[in-house]
């Protein structure tokens, strides 16, 4: 995947995570990033171990402080990019938040947030980015989860949101195809991030979450995020160069199951 060398991308969620794994791993590529996040203080600490690992004379990261919740961060997003480096080749829409709780509990504030942050940021930040990537014949990879494709009790919201995700990469793979996009989706099972935390877990429960999730994934363990960044390189480079509307699954077999 040395063709990343050079190459614009774009990675939102990168404070934390699978966004900042992905953007370690592009960075030791040779990739010219944009990174977004909330939380600056986490920002900048990817945006440090990215320094850590960049070719010599690569240039540094771009940090843009951003809520996907609001339009006009999202917009200044792709205006600030663009600015900074002229085009657009890779779009990796990584940023998304999780809500527990069934049809019965989950708030509407909770839903909103969820697929305001999920969904609707992406939509936009998609909607917004596409010209600049047809001019590149760029590429889109958007992380979705395992919850996009499978139905999990108590994760409503984040499961809608999800599949919600999985379709909209579905449909613009078909709308972009004949001018050069491609887009695909990585669906990650459980991924030891802090997203389920923030979702609300605390330290005991994540921790018991975690070791039940072993005897749910039939690899027996859980993943990750520099196994999901790898995946994400793949589909973003040219050695997918014919893979676009792909789903792929780095879950460790989870979505082959039946409930359990």
């Amino acid at each position: 995947m040395s063709d990343l060398n050079g190459k614009v991308t774009l990675i939102t969620g990168a404070s934390s995570g699978i966004g900042a794994a992905t953007a370690v791993l592009f960075a030791r590529s040779g990739a010219k990033l944009a990174l977004s996040g909330r939380n600056e203080v986490n920002l900048q600490r990817t945006h440090d171990e990215c320094l850590r690992v960049l070719p010599a004379g690569a240039e540094q990261p771009l940090l843009v402080i951003a809520d996907m919740y609001s339009e006009a961060d999202v917009a200044r997003l792709v205006d600030t990019t663009i600015k900074k480096f002229g085009r657009l080749d890779i779009l990796i829409n990584s940023a998304g938040i999780i809500e527990f709780g069934s049809i019965e509990n989950t708030s509407l504030e909770q839903y909103d947030r969820v697929m305001n942050v999920t969904v609707r940021a992406a939509y936009q930040l998609t909607m917004l980015c596409v010209p600049h990537l047809i001019a590149t014949r760029g590429s889109i990879v958007n992380v979705s989860s395992v919850n996009g494709m499978r139905s999990f009790p108590g994760l409503v919201a984040y499961c809608m949101a999800k599949a919600a995700v999985d379709q909209m990469t579905s449909c613009t793979a078909l709308e972009l195809a004949s001018k050069g996009v491609r887009v695909n989706s990585v669906n990650p099972g459980v991924i030891v991030t802090e997203v389920h935390k923030r979702g609300g877990l605390s330290d005991d429960d994540y921790a018991k979450f975690l070791e039940r999730s072993k005897t749910t994934h039939p690899l027996g363990r859980v993943g990750d995020a520099e196994e999901v960044a790898e995946a994400v390189a793949f589909l973003a480079s040219s050695s997918a160069s014919f893979i676009t509307g792909e789903h792929l699954h780095i879950d460790g077999g989870r979505h082959a199951t039946c409930l359990r």
